[in-house]
């Protein structure tokens, strides 16, 4: 883990802090890096889902198959 040095806005890191209840300012922002990055996972399964990205959900007989197991 790298160490560096940023200025912060006080009042965000405050209202970070209690919605991802952590103590410390190095663990809110190791928090906030990591829910921007799953954010941004879980956004782009979105628009893989919404673009076709699983053809087979469409298909009845593969959806028949698969909940016979």
């Amino acid at each position: 883990m790298a160490k560096t040095l940023i200025d912060v806005d006080e009042e965000y890191l405050a209202a970070a802090q209690k919605v991802l209840r952590t103590a410390t300012k190095k663990d809110t922002v190791n928090a906030a890096l990591r829910e921007v990055a799953a954010l941004a996972a879980r956004r782009r399964d979105l628009e893989r889902l919404e673009s076709g990205g699983l053809p087979d959900l469409k298909d009845a007989e593969v959806m028949r198959e698969a909940w016979r197991q």
